[in-house]
């Protein structure tokens, strides 16, 4: 299968060209806890600590760096509450939500790939 990846549209984006949409919606979503951030606050808004307590494996830093990039790309929204302690909660934004459906195609897609290699591993056992 062949994709179109539309080379006369060169996009921008942080100052580096991309030639394919895949590539630029890797740049924006990937790394090892933005789309798993994204997919926990598409089921509910969500605390910082509630944040952390998912992503156990990972430090409050680095948490924090995933969570003002998504912010800054328009896809996180951050409120913070003026009060002691200070209370911040987390939610999707209008731009944030676009990108579940592909998120569950890709949970779908994850179900599918173990599910051929149980297939593969039963038939190679038999």
């Amino acid at each position: 299968m062949q994709m179109n990846q539309g080379t006369a549209d060169m996009m921008v984006y942080r100052g580096k060209d991309y030639k394919c949409g895949i590539d630029l919606t890797l740049a924006v979503v990937g790394g090892k806890w933005k789309a798993s951030i994204l997919w926990h606050l598409a089921q509910e808004t969500m605390r910082f600590s509630d944040l952390q307590r998912q992503f156990s494996d990972t430090t409050r830093k680095m948490l924090t760096q995933q969570l003002r990039e998504l912010e800054a790309d328009g896809l996180v929204h951050r409120e913070v509450y003026p009060q002691v302690p200070p209370k911040v909660e987390y939610s999707l934004t209008g731009k944030g939500t676009t990108i579940i459906p592909i998120l569950n195609q890709m949970c779908e897609w994850a179900r599918g790939y173990l599910q051929d290699d149980e297939d593969a591993a039963k038939s190679v056992a038999a």
